[in-house]
């Protein structure tokens, strides 16, 4: 017999990247030692300001020419946990392509709500692709990135063109990112309201409606790349699915990737490593653009 108790086990397993895994502490430690060699290692610009809220700070890798391309990347975390500082693990290879690379801070829940963390992060990128971040370099272009959570997001920035008054929404990029690569997100957000996950988020169906970018896709969308492994949980497999295919049926130019022998937690480290499949179409995507 199947109760509502076995039906949330099933959708918290589902919704759970590490039941996939076995060496989850091993991925999250090498997020955060790759992430402090990085810093040791680049020239980099840390806590710098990118909106009103203390929370708003980016740490900022710059490539040799300032104005190189920039990849901004937003980490996961489920909205609740990680922080930019385990979120630079990829500067070193960003760097060695000659792209400036930016990890991105931002509010986590409970604290904040989803609504607020939305609106911030895309307040961060919109200030980063205007100038009005005041960064010390002046990038050519800006691309963004980002990972689980972070991919949701990255998306919904896309989405939420609000206080875009720069004019260039019309430009050759749309929105004004030149790209934007979407590592094992969620992008419908009404099954994580019966999960764990929304125990710190607190969602109604109102919020999670309004935070799910998968139903308020817009006509024009930058170039995409969004990825996962093939060891996913059938949840993330089928959020990954679904959103390729509506941002395809829009007309955008969608590079979809299911990676092999990845999971959740090790793809990432591909992101700019251009000997693996997603590290050689993000760089693709951000070198095509120029």
């Amino acid at each position: 017999m199947t109760g509502p108790g076995t039906v949330r086990a099933a959708l918290d397993r589902e919704y759970s990247p590490s039941s996939r895994v076995v060496d989850l502490d091993v991925h999250l430690a090498r997020y955060a030692t790759d992430s402090a060699r990085a810093r040791t290692a680049l020239p980099v610009h840390l806590d710098v300001p990118c909106g009103p809220l203390p929370e708003q700070r980016l740490d900022l890798f710059p490539a040799p020419d300032p104005h190189a391309p920039l990849f901004v990347f937003v980490h996961g975390g489920y909205w609740q946990e990680l922080s930019k500082s385990e979120a630079a693990f990829a500067a070193r290879d960003f760097t060695a392509a000659g792209i400036s690379f930016a990890a991105l801070g931002y509010g986590l829940a409970p604290r904040f709500r989803l609504r607020a963390i939305t609106a911030a992060v895309g307040d961060s990128l919109r200030r980063i692709r205007t100038g009005r971040a005041r960064l010390p370099i002046a990038p050519g272009a800006v691309h963004l990135g980002g990972h689980s959570a972070g991919a949701h997001l990255v998306a919904c920035a896309l989405v939420d063109t609000d206080g875009d008054t720069d004019g260039d929404t019309d430009g050759p990029h749309p929105a004004g990112f030149a790209s934007a690569t979407l590592i094992s997100g969620v992008y419908d957000l009404e099954p994580l309201r019966h999960t764990y996950v929304n125990d710190a988020l607190g969602m109604d169906a109102g919020e999670a409606r309004d935070c799910s970018p998968l139903h308020r896709l817009p006509a024009r969308l930058p170039r995409l790349v969004v990825a996962l492994g093939d060891n996913e949980t059938d949840a993330f497999t089928a959020q990954h699915h679904r959103f390729v295919d509506a941002a395809r049926a829009g007309g955008a130019d969608v590079t979809g990737l299911v990676v092999p022998g990845r999971h959740h937690f090790d793809l990432p480290f591909d992101l700019a490593d251009p000997g693996t499949v997603l590290g050689a179409a993000v760089l693709r995507a951000v070198r095509d653009s120029h």
